[in-house]
């Protein structure tokens, strides 16, 4: 059932506030610009899930995105930036203190050992 198990991909990027208005989220999707666990899709319809990674390009960033839950309506933007976590990009970890930082095998580009 809808909204328990699954959500419509158009829908849940609706309710994430990536867009204004659900068509707009469609259309994004139909431009064949958002990977679900690095398939790429073209289908508004397609089925997300908790744990689903969502890969997209966004205002020219790069966004990728963990699932934790499906939202139950379109809220606030605090309650839209719970329904996901943010993975950071890699490449823009600088710091490797940081607890963001991929892995301690990782070598910034240019880092000679």
């Amino acid at each position: 059932m809808e909204d328990q198990n699954w959500q419509r991909l158009d829908k849940f990027l609706w309710h994430a506030r990536v867009m204004k208005s659900r068509g707009d989220c469609a259309g994004l999707v139909q431009q064949g610009r958002i990977r679900i666990n690095r398939q790429l899709t073209d289908k508004p319809h397609t089925k997300l899930r908790v744990g689903d990674v969502l890969s997209f390009v966004l205002r020219d960033e790069i966004k990728v995105w963990r699932i934790v839950k499906l939202a139950q309506r379109r809220g606030p933007a605090t309650e839209a930036r719970t329904l996901y976590d943010e993975i950071p990009d890699p490449a823009s970890c600088a710091d490797p203190a940081s607890p963001a930082y991929p892995s301690q095998n990782f070598s910034p580009p240019g880092d000679q050992q």
